[in-house]
């Protein structure tokens, strides 16, 4: 991807971060995800059966999250390491790592819809946050993708802690 100019790539001390070099780079992977999900029977099953078993429930799309962010109406919730919310996130959003979960459940309210969201469409922390909060009696839903496609569609993100 680095050869074909789809990335760029910066060193960092010891490590190489990699970045996509123009947000139509996401649109392409995006329709290859979905051109793979209808002609591939093991990625439809695979879907099926750990996805679909997670959340049987539709998820919240951008826009249906913009529309309730305006209104307070949930809590938006990323669920990524720390340093990647600090790279960026949606507004309003708390971090609590999905493995902090538990330990910081005072800060829900069981009143409230909470909207999880991590990496992208596969990426299984807000899957496992949405389940484990349901397991525990919130309201939780995530949100169709992640904090990437979120950015390439031009909505608001906000940097910093």
């Amino acid at each position: 991807m680095l050869r074909t100019g789809m990335v760029t790539s910066t060193r960092e001390g010891k490590f190489v971060v990699y970045k996509l070099a123009d947000h139509a780079v996401l649109d392409l992977l995006s329709s290859l995800r979905k051109i793979t999900e209808r002609n591939s029977a093991v990625v439809e099953q695979l879907v099926c059966n750990y996805f679909n078993n997670l959340d049987s429930l539709e998820p919240v799309t951008r826009k249906e999250l913009m529309q309730r962010l305006r209104g307070g109406a949930v809590m938006v919730l990323d669920v990524r390491p720390k340093d990647e919310f600090g790279l960026g996130h949606l507004p309003g959003a708390v971090n609590i790592p999905l493995r902090e979960l538990k330990a910081q459940l005072s800060k829900f309210k069981r009143s409230q819809e909470i909207i999880a969201y991590c990496r992208g469409p596969y990426c299984v922390l807000s899957y496992e946050a949405v389940a484990a909060l349901r397991r525990l009696g919130f309201k939780a839903r995530r949100l169709e993708d992640g904090l990437p496609e979120w950015r390439a569609a031009g909505l608001p993100v906000v940097t910093g802690t």
